[in-house]
């Protein structure tokens, strides 16, 4: 069907950070599979892992209990810091978002505060979260009871909250807005927002669906804020490439749901939990601290270059705001220099390549933009 157009290239087979098409080109992958593939291609670890479950026991349901389920589980409750959190697991961010919805609807509240130009899914409750109007409309009439608050803008969200504080359910938010180029919350958002919250008796819903797993140099995005969510929704690296999505909420907020509340064919799969475990077995505290320092030294090199303002986001997930509208263009030069590239809006090309990018593939992704721009800006001259 015609979501996507015509795709660009057709391709075989990767390698770490590169890929190759079916005409043996290759590229460095700076997308990573929309911050999907955290261990590149081909990652030894996440094939074996993989090919080991799917040889010992691959779907069950969720009638029975699987070792990969749980150790799953139990390791994203270590990662969070709470041994009495509780985990449910399905397929994608828009799933696990759709879950923390319903989640905040059995509070017997029915109001959602959710940001303008937040992303959170394309299902129908997904997309009504999204404070993206082109996306919504077509679709309309959504699923009543969300309303958009300013991003970053903690009085406007304080008045939101203020005309009806006892039928607010949840506050969702993302620590840095993926979908519009790269937008991280303002210094000390996030904190307002949970006192805010804790104030009213609010849900606090943070979507780490884009930014979790290492890929801004911590393994949650927001714990470098300092706040303790009431639900967190993860999906896209966490099992480096494989299906998967979780919901963790505290003790209190998961004991909402009850049996048949809500449910999964295909989550927790056995093959996409091994994956993950995979995954969650390489994304430790030292990891993730390399992913810092690839960040931070990627955005000071492209800063650099001719046609960039400013570089914005952290670790390995940068928006690269332009001096003009080219980002569109950049994406289709930049396959003619070997370089995918992503761009979210018409001055921003966002990269989030494999967290397991060599310096010498990031400095061949430099050499590829820079070349990329100054083909676009000429063109633009």
């Amino acid at each position: 069907m015609n979501t996507y157009g015509t795709p660009q290239l057709h391709l075989v087979k990767g390698e770490g950070a590169t890929v190759t098409d079916a005409d043996g080109n290759t590229y460095v992958d700076m997308l990573a599979g929309i911050a999907v593939n955290s261990l590149g291609h081909a990652h030894p670890e996440l094939i074996r892992a993989v090919t080991d479950q799917a040889s010992a026991l691959g779907h069950i349901s969720n009638f029975f209990g699987s070792n990969a389920a749980l150790q799953a589980a139990n390791t994203l409750r270590e990662k969070i810091g709470d041994d009495d959190a509780k985990v449910f697991f399905c397929n994608s961010g828009a799933e696990a978002n759709e879950a923390a919805f319903k989640l905040a609807r059995l509070t017997g509240r029915t109001k959602v505060l959710t940001a303008i130009n937040g992303f959170h899914g394309r299902t129908m409750g997904a997309l009504s979260l999204t404070g993206q109007p082109g996306k919504r409309e077509p679709f309309a009439p959504l699923v009543p009871g969300v309303d958009y608050y300013r991003y970053g803008d903690i009085d406007h969200l304080r008045e939101l909250v203020e005309q009806d504080p006892e039928d607010v359910a949840a506050i969702f938010l993302e620590p840095i807005q993926g979908e519009v180029g790269v937008v991280p919350a303002p210094e000390g958002f996030l904190l307002a927002v949970r006192e805010l919250c804790d104030e009213h008796g609010i849900l606090m819903v943070v979507d780490e669906v884009q930014t979790g797993v290492g890929r801004t140099g911590a393994f949650f995005a927001h714990t470098e804020s300092g706040v303790r969510p009431d639900i967190v929704t993860m999906a896209k690296g966490l099992a480096g490439g494989m299906p998967i999505g979780a919901v963790i909420a505290t003790k209190e907020t998961a004991a909402l749901f009850t049996p048949g509340a809500h449910g999964t064919t295909f989550g927790g799969n056995p093959i996409a939990c091994a994956a993950a475990n995979a995954v969650l077995s390489i994304v430790d505290d030292a990891f993730c601290a390399e992913v810092k320092e690839k960040g931070e030294g990627l955005a000071r090199d492209v800063d650099k270059l001719a046609g960039v303002d400013h570089v914005r986001g952290r670790g390995l997930m940068l928006g690269v705001v332009l001096t003009e509208p080219v980002a569109k263009d950049a994406v289709r030069v930049g396959l003619t220099h070997g370089v995918i590239l992503n761009a979210p809006t018409d001055n921003v090309i966002r990269l989030t390549p494999p967290l397991v990018i060599t310096d010498a593939e990031l400095a061949r992704a430099v050499d590829a933009i820079e070349a990329t721009l100054n083909e676009c800006l000429g063109e633009k001259r």
